[in-house]
């Protein structure tokens, strides 16, 4: 069957994703208000299905041979849309890219079919070696031309964009020669790639670094994204600690109804990794989402937000 809407290009007939509002602009179909798939949800997900629209599954728990992760997953991709979700896969790290790695992820995408698949615009390895944090990058033209070959193997072997997330950072490089926000758009520009904006990222750094989470968000190219994290955060005085183990704050909530004010409607999920509540704590997050989303105010045009960075101090 010939696909019917750009997005479906590699999803399976009969899985395709479940739209909302599509932009004609967007690469990608907004599958609504999502959560993230975690083991001690599987029981009550399988019995009584859920109030969430789709799952962001983490890939690596489930490159494995068999099992009961698979078989939960494979149930669950039969009634939602899902996501891959990977966190090992160092892009911007100096070691190759694992092959065997990528040959994982490629089988999970031929049997499970996501509506996309994301990883960390970080580096998470060393001499072969996993650190098990999702560690920053200097935003320098050297790292840009370092990650376009990259990109480029990732996405051959893939046969997708990857879709790349914004990660919170605590400190910053001297030598950097651009914000974050202008190399992600020359990052979109020359791979092809799309991002997962995490708003709760952009807000635990932008505290840290004292930039304006606003005109970071300003300068994301709307059609580049496929997809919206939010989270919790610690905040410690002097810097705020990505965690997603707590509920998400006003300032967080403030921030998405900017984003998708700016952005328009785009698949939003909910983290939470540690200290996981009750299925219906993380589904009222979602629901949350939903409620700001539709409340979010019309996209201000480019000249209002040129009188608006005009006057800003």
């Amino acid at each position: 069957m010939a696909p019917s809407h750009p997005t479906d290009r590699f999803a399976g007939d009969g899985l395709r994703p479940r739209r909302r509002h599509d932009s004609p602009s967007r690469r990608h179909a907004d599958l609504g208000f999502g959560i993230g798939l975690r083991t001690g949800h599987y029981a009550e997900i399988l019995a009584h299905g859920s109030r969430a629209d789709w799952f962001e599954a983490i890939s690596e728990n489930f490159m494995v041979p068999g099992g009961r992760p698979l078989d939960v997953l494979q149930r669950i991709r039969a009634d939602f849309p899902v996501v891959l979700h990977g966190v090992s896969l160092s892009i911007g790290g100096s070691d190759p890219i694992d092959p065997q790695y990528l040959a994982a992820l490629r089988a999970l995408i031929e049997r499970f079919e996501p509506a996309w698949v994301s990883d960390h615009l970080c580096w998470t390895s060393a001499d072969a070696h996993q650190l098990h944090d999702l560690l920053p990058l200097p935003w320098t033209e050297e790292l840009l031309d370092h990650l376009v070959p990259r990109i480029a193997r990732v996405q051959d072997a893939l046969r997708r964009p990857i879709v790349l997330e914004n990660v919170s950072s605590y400190l910053t490089y001297a030598h950097s020669t651009m914000t974050e926000w202008e190399f992600l758009a020359a990052l979109v520009a020359r791979t092809g790639c799309d991002l997962l904006l995490d708003v709760n990222n952009v807000h635990v750094s932008a505290f840290n670094h004292g930039f304006d989470a606003r005109r970071y968000v300003d300068a994301i190219p709307a059609e580049h994204v496929a997809q919206i994290h939010l989270a919790g955060h610690a905040d410690h005085g002097t810097h705020l600690l990505d965690t997603h183990d707590a509920a998400i704050v006003d300032a967080v909530w403030e921030l998405y109804r900017y984003t998708i004010a700016r952005l328009g409607p785009v698949a939003t999920l909910v983290e939470w990794d540690g200290e996981v509540p009750p299925l219906e704590v993380v589904e009222q997050e979602a629901m949350r989402a939903r409620a700001v989303a539709a409340g979010a105010p019309k996209e201000c045009t480019a000249a209002e937000r040129d009188a608006r960075d005009a006057a800003a101090p």
